[in-house]
């Protein structure tokens, strides 16, 4: 997460990906992938973004900050063209 904080988004997502490989506890793989979703959301990849909220749902359904973000998604695309 440092890495993220501090805006090194390349390292974040490399930490990230190898934590998806181990995490077994359904919750902690949540996070993990909703980190993953904010990650894409930051350099615009929306698809990439709605992918990896949607993984965290399907692990975690009372995840709400995934939910939003998904909707500020699709309300940015509808506003916007990607």
């Amino acid at each position: 997460m440092l890495a993220q904080s501090e805006g090194n988004y390349a390292e974040a997502l490399q930490n990230y990906y190898e934590a998806t490989r181990v995490e077994i506890d359904p919750y902690d793989r949540s996070y993990i992938l909703y980190n993953i979703g904010l990650i894409h959301t930051s350099n615009r990849e929306h698809t990439k973004a709605l992918e990896y909220y949607f993984q965290a749902l399907e692990r975690n359904p009372f995840l709400p900050q995934a939910f939003n973000n998904m909707a500020v998604i699709c309300h940015y695309v509808q506003l916007s063209p990607l």
